[in-house]
């Protein structure tokens, strides 16, 4: 397969690793964007895939909470620009999806889409859609929804810079008060801001945790220096950098963001505020939405188009 510039640009962008470096690594693997990334991070010219998700769309992220907190929705929709994005016409019919959404059986979006519009007897949600575009007079589409129910605790929710961030934490309690309460958002605060990708390290595969030390290992032979250390010393230095990356990515591990020494893990804080409270409190799961992550941004040219409407 022939590596084009754009293939390099985006592989580039994705790792932060040199243009020659992107090249090389796309022809050995001939063009597979996946298998290239891969191949940067065994030599050590790229970090994880932390970069790998762009956010590239306009729209809003909202988020529904019943007044008992025992239900809550997450719905996205997309826009094509910003401008449009902070519209009140747009967002008021987002907050209608998101009613149609808390009224919904199913969070299959294709199935969601066939449901009876609840606003207007005798259209659908896509035919509702459908006349929202006419209506803005710019492409728009309901990308995903989802939901949470949580009879044995509470769901706690958190909205990011008007809605390119929106976070739901499952928190099964038997003591709703608060402090619980607070700390239900402090919780969904710190998954906005550090994006775990999972909340126990229970929910991590044995092949992922697998997969990741053959990385490391590969960095590792790829190092004159560090291939030479004994086996011991090399074992403990994956292990050591595993522990680390999971102390990233999982939520109970991460250290807690408002911890006044700096230190102190978010399953402490929790177990603190649990022990203040006689409760005894679970951090079921959670959801993190961020507008436009892994879609593909529309470049507008202004200058163009305004030359293209006025002839020139």
């Amino acid at each position: 397969m022939a590596v084009t510039a754009a293939m390099v640009k985006e592989l580039r962008e994705a790792t932060g690793a040199g243009m020659m470096d992107c090249k090389k690594a796309l022809t050995e693997t001939d063009g597979n964007m996946d298998k290239a990334v891969e191949w940067l991070r065994e030599k050590g010219l790229a970090t994880a895939q932390k970069k790998a998700s762009r956010i590239a769309a306009e729209g809003i992220v909202m988020l529904k909470v019943t007044d008992d907190a025992k239900k809550a929705v997450a719905v996205e929709v997309n826009s094509e620009t910003d401008f449009v994005a902070k519209n009140d016409k747009f967002q008021a019919y987002v907050a209608q999806v998101c009613e149609q959404a808390m009224d919904s059986d199913t969070y299959d979006l294709d199935a969601f889409m066939a449901q009876p519009w609840k606003f207007e007897e005798g259209k659908s949600v896509a035919d509702a859609l459908a006349a929202q575009v006419a209506y803005i007079g710019e492409n728009m589409k309901i990308r995903r929804l989802t939901g949470v129910c949580e009879e044995n605790g509470f769901v706690a929710s958190y909205t990011h810079m008007g809605g390119k961030i929106g976070v739901l934490v499952d928190i099964v309690t038997d003591v709703v008060n608060d402090e619980i309460r607070e700390m239900g958002k402090n919780l969904a605060m710190q998954v906005a801001a550090l994006k775990p990708l999972y909340t126990t390290r229970d929910e991590i595969s044995e092949e992922y945790i697998n997969h990741e030390k053959e990385i490391l290992l590969a960095q590792i032979m790829n190092d004159p220096k560090e291939s030479q250390k004994p086996q011991k010393v090399i074992d403990g230095m994956i292990n050591g950098r595993v522990s680390k990356e999971l102390k990233e990515i999982c939520l109970m591990d991460q250290v807690y963001v408002k911890a006044e020494d700096g230190k102190q893990a978010v399953s402490n804080y929790v177990a603190s505020v649990a022990k203040a409270n006689n409760a005894k409190v679970t951090v079921k799961g959670f959801v993190r939405w961020e507008t436009g992550e892994g879609l593909e941004k529309r470049q507008d040219d202004f200058a163009a188009e305004v030359a293209k409407q006025m002839g020139m």
